[in-house]
């Protein structure tokens, strides 16, 4: 029986990807061990990702075990991947996608638009950030490192008066009953790739690739061609503090693109929506929208 080694980070929620990969490898006939590695993002808690390097450092150290031959598969998130990849590494498999929304959690069960005027909410990401201060540029968005269970402690503790999380990471450690409400895809986009566990490989390793991609689900893979299609052509314009969204959704006979850019402050927004059938052209499409609307001065703002 072959065997895969999967790396991963070490917290719950990563963890549980890992153990949900071995799980599928081992249905298909491989035999799966998960590696668990500490990454300099776990362990920099202290500080915003912006300064230690993005997250990309929770995908750096993993790649840095995959070129050691330490593991055979890296385990992510598709969303903390970066949309450019060194060539010798590819994307191999991408599992079945989970709810892709963002939740709402509040500690009183208010809904989001009830908050007082001026209260204080917390997420980490700059592209909630921004949508959240363009529903309401009362609020005070403050940022929040951690896992999942280390955000909602600050909830319970009231340091925050509302949480945003991924509602994937919330389901899947089983904390559904904590979410007050779920944002629909028009009230907040999703990070491109939100929901959907990738499976990284060199791309030297046929066998890793093969395993990969026997338990790879093929509209995952259609949409992260879409999402991920729409930041490449943006190359190193973007970076861990860009305001940027993108979400593609499955319709009766064609794919729908949604995106969001922004200032920070949502002081200029740009929303845009295409519906297709080919994923290179959509993603093509939805870029050349959002430069024709501004969104270039808007992330070379963020960039600098």
């Amino acid at each position: 029986m072959t065997r895969i080694r999967l790396g991963t980070r070490g917290s719950p929620l990563a963890l549980w990807q890992a153990n949900e990969t071995a799980r599928l490898l081992r249905a298909a006939g491989f035999s799966a061990d998960v590696i668990p590695i500490r990454t300099t993002g776990d362990l920099r808690r202290d500080v915003s990702l912006s300064v230690i390097g993005g997250k990309g450092l929770f995908v750096k150290e993993l790649e840095e075990a995959l070129d050691r031959g330490e593991i055979d598969l890296a385990v992510h998130s598709l969303k903390d991947v970066p949309s450019l990849l060194p060539d010798r590494f590819t994307l191999a498999g991408f599992l079945e996608r989970a709810d892709p929304r963002d939740a709402w959690l509040q500690i009183d069960g208010l809904p989001f638009q009830a908050l007082p005027h001026g209260a204080v909410v917390a997420t980490s990401a700059p592209r909630r950030r921004a949508q959240l201060l363009a529903r309401r540029p009362d609020l005070r968005i403050e940022p929040i490192r951690g896992n999942v269970e280390t955000r909602l402690a600050k909830l319970r503790d009231r340091a925050c008066d509302g949480l945003v999380l991924a509602s994937a990471g919330v389901t899947r450690l089983g904390l559904t009953d904590r979410v007050t409400a779920t944002f629909g895809l028009d009230e907040m986009i999703p990070a491109a790739g939100q929901g959907i566990i990738a499976l990284e490989a060199l791309h030297s390793n046929t066998l890793a690739r093969s395993a990969a991609e026997s338990i790879g689900n093929r509209r995952s893979a259609l949409a992260a061609r879409c999402e991920r299609g729409v930041l490449q052509h943006f190359g190193t314009q973007l970076d861990c503090t860009s305001c940027i969204a993108v979400h593609a959704s499955f319709e009766e006979d064609a794919i729908a693109v949604r995106a969001f850019v922004s200032d920070l402050d949502a002081a200029t927004v740009i929303r845009v929506l295409h519906r297709g059938i080919d994923a290179e052209a959509l993603a093509l499409a939805v870029a050349n929208e959002l430069r024709t609307l501004g969104a270039l001065p808007l992330l070379e703002a963020r960039a600098a």
